[in-house]
């Protein structure tokens, strides 16, 4: 430590003491000034910092401290301690000319909004915590040194009020800085860290219209391009001189060697981050947070407070395990020795995490089968064989598996609660629609409940179709409500549709037939859990692709009757392990077979430069009669995302691309009926090409659509990016995915090669 810093830090202190520890010493307080200089340390302070803040403390308890830091600086700094009638006694009243000067100074000195701190009596002073106090998990953060109140304040946007929740506050990944190699040693293709100085940076656009920033950056050993694709920003931040360290893959572009959106972390000190351990944390932050402060500050909350976390887990279960304990795992997610440790610790921390998800759905199981009361509803043979006689198709055998185990379950007075997991197309509406007329067939309401309006008008559409009788088409264009006869049900099957974009008028009648108990079946979005949406007789839920569907929402479906019997739906592939843990509180059935005709569909990852080769093997499609989809992730364009928005792309597709094709737009803000108007015209054929949003990520089933381009695909998920292939492949025509992405990350493309 410099003896500069040092000295600075005797002064203050020694003049502190010798005001009678009025926190006078400083202007704006000795926490403020500590802060600083704590901040200019490269390594752990000699002193011990107040935990609460110099300022919280009494006159006694500020004595002590400085008397100890004092004494650890090795330094009684050359003035006596005030006695105790000294610290009692006021202030000596200034002379007239102090008086005269300090009047002045305030006559000149510009006025501020600081407010001023009056004088602290006895029921203002802080109170000092119990040791016992000091040292739970529950205490509030700021008793960790260095966490003053304000800090404490910024720490809570992140969810951070408790030591523990300081603890728990876990990296998003870390930095190999004990591996760090010069620009001359790094390999192309391999993942490395280099702390560079930046010579140049400016903004760039490539395309025309991808905003990006470049750089260029250099060691002792050579210099390095650097772009950041989609964060123009940067180069108002990396001024020339500024050290970075960045961690990515050097590729080489025209046989240079360039890395392409790089992690990054300034550098004020590059031995200052190595000290902390060859593996540095990098936590999320927030306004007023800097990394190496708050790297401090779990490193000071493990210190004072990790041997206090009690592990669940008895030992016995925990060593059969293989596990490491609670708090060594969580000491190494934090600063892990190296890469090993780090997964031992992931495997730990995540070990914990579904266990305590597996234990809670589980109890919500038990739970929900003892509250017993559910309408028991025998399966109507004649009412089945009558739906199954108007399908256009025969049931494959795992659908006959699924029905059964669900009609199983809806004769038992314990209420059913079952997930149907297929994939697209395997044909679990079918299935559905047949439970939904079971309980019809009981003289008990049926809702089904989808997460968007675009699905929820498809269901009731797709329904009312295979309601009809052989020969007849339902109208369903702008109905909510219709009828269908369904021998040998002795009366017919009213079906409606529940939307919160519908007109008023139409909503309340709607509203109205579902609780005078005149609807049969009802499809609707979250409208259904309104309070207004009553169904008194209501005998079974579906709910379609539950997983945009929160715990609460089903629950509320599950109280709109006495107690329904519940089945939820999902086209997600889940691995049943995992399909066990996230909804351990739902029996499974599974459609493991796809219908007769169903073509696979074949998935490409298409590299940017053969965007043309897409658009012309698209062309070729619409050739041959077939139909298309381009998804974009965005609506408009966006100066945070650089990709594709499906406003733009319909009129540069429209315009250039596909001049002689006719081109539709479908986006979340456009009105209902012009969404219906667009797929409408879709499913006629009068379109060759939808562009899209990811609202067509469900609901839109067209057997003659072939092809679809998702365009920015690394912005999307797994399973939506399943969902979107689901939309093609849907008819008897060999079907083709393309994946598209202009500069997906590493991450990215690990995912879009998984599809």
């Amino acid at each position: 430590m410099p003896d500069t810093e040092l000295a600075a830090l005797r002064k203050i202190l020694a003049l502190e003491r010798q005001k009678g520890c009025r926190d006078t010493a400083v202007i704006g307080g000795l926490d403020g000034f500590l802060s600083r200089w704590l901040d200019r340390l490269a390594e752990p302070s000699p002193i011990r910092i107040p935990r609460r803040g110099y300022a919280s403390l009494s006159t006694e308890q500020r004595t002590r401290w400085l008397d100890d830091a004092m004494s650890r600086l090795g330094d009684d700094g050359g003035a006596p301690t005030p006695t105790a009638a000294q610290r009692r006694a006021p202030a000596p009243a200034p002379t007239v000319a102090q008086s005269d000067t300090n009047s002045r100074d305030r006559a000149a000195a510009p006025r501020t909004a600081t407010p001023r701190r009056r004088a602290a009596g006895p029921a203002q002073q802080a109170r000092p915590r119990s040791e016992e106090q000091e040292r739970s998990l529950a205490s509030p953060v700021d008793v960790v040194p260095r966490v003053t109140p304000a800090i404490a304040g910024r720490l809570k946007k992140l969810g951070v009020s408790t030591v523990r929740d300081l603890l728990y506050l876990f990296p998003r990944r870390h930095n190999d800085f004990g591996s760090m190699c010069s620009v001359a040693d790094l390999q192309i293709e391999a993942e490395q860290t280099v702390a560079v100085s930046v010579w140049e940076a400016r903004e760039a656009t490539y395309g025309g219209q991808l905003r990006a920033t470049e750089a260029v950056v250099g060691d002792d050993t050579g210099n390095l391009r650097v772009v950041w694709f989609g964060q123009p920003y940067l180069a108002r931040q990396f001024k020339p001189g500024t050290r970075l360290a960045l961690s990515g893959k050097v590729t080489l572009f025209r046989d240079a060697p360039v890395m392409q959106s790089p992690e990054y972390e300034p550098l004020q000190d590059a031995a200052g981050m190595i000290h902390t351990g060859g593996l540095v944390p990098v936590y999320p932050l927030t306004q007023g947070l800097t990394p190496r402060n708050l790297r401090r500050m779990v490193r000071d909350a493990l210190d004072g407070w990790g041997h206090l976390l009690v592990d669940p887990l008895p030992d016995a279960m925990r060593n059969r395990a293989g596990l490491l304990p609670l708090s060594q795992a969580v000491r190494q997610a934090h600063y892990p020795d190296d890469h090993a440790h780090q997964a031992e610790a992931r495997r730990r921390l995540a070990f914990d995490e579904l266990f305590t998800m597996q234990m809670f759905v589980f109890s919500r199981r038990r739970e929900w089968r003892e509250t017993g009361g559910a309408p028991m509803l025998p399966t109507d043979r004649g009412a089945l064989d009558a739906l199954f006689s108007r399908l256009p198709f025969s049931l494959t055998a795992a659908q006959h598996k699924a029905l059964g185990e669900i009609l199983s379950d809806m004769e038992k007075e314990r209420p059913m609660s079952r997930l149907l997991q297929g994939d697209v197309g395997s044909g679990k509406t079918v299935v559905a629609l047949a439970a939904l007329l079971s309980a019809v067939a009981n003289d008990r309401q049926a809702a089904f409940m989808a997460p968007t309006e675009i699905l929820a008008q498809q269901h009731f559409n797709t329904i009312a179709g295979l309601l009809s009788a052989p020969g007849e088409s339902a109208d369903v264009d702008g109905a909510a409500v219709l009828s269908f006869d369904l021998p040998p049900l002795p009366r017919p099957v009213t079906l409606g549709l529940l939307l919160g974009s519908q007109p008023r008028r139409q909503k309340r009648e709607v509203q109205d037939m579902m609780s005078q108990g005149a609807l049969d079946m009802v499809v609707g979005t979250h409208a259904l859990l309104q309070q207004a949406a009553y169904l008194p007789q209501l005998g079974l839920a579906v709910v379609d692709e539950q997983h945009r569907f929160g715990v609460m929402q089903r629950a509320s479906l599950r109280h709109k009757g006495e107690t329904p019997h519940l089945l939820v739906m999902s086209a997600t592939p889940i691995p049943r392990s995992l399909a066990l843990t996230l909804y351990g509180d739902l029996d499974l059935s599974i459609l493991d077979e796809l219908p007769p005709g169903r073509q696979p569909v074949r998935t490409r990852n298409v590299p940017p430069e053969r965007r043309r080769d897409a658009y012309e093997f698209l062309r070729r499609q619409v050739a041959l009669g077939r139909q298309a989809f381009v998804v974009c992730p965005l609506i408009e364009e966006s100066e945070a995302m650089q990709t594709r928005a499906a406003t733009t792309e319909f009129h540069r597709l429209s315009t250039e691309v596909f001049s002689d094709l006719t081109l539709g737009l479908l986006h979340g803000r456009m009105p209902l009926r012009e969404k219906e108007d667009v797929m409408g015209r879709f499913q006629r054929g009068e379109l060759d090409v939808l562009v899209s949003t990811p609202v067509v990520e469900v609901g839109i089933d067209n057997r003659n659509a072939s092809v679809i381009l998702i365009d920015g695909a690394d912005r999307f998920g797994l399973a939506q990016l399943h969902q979107f292939r689901g939309r093609v492949g849907r008819g008897e025509h060999p079907s083709y995915c393309m994946l598209m992405s202009d500069y997906p990350s590493t991450e990215a493309k690990e995912r879009l090669e998984v599809m």
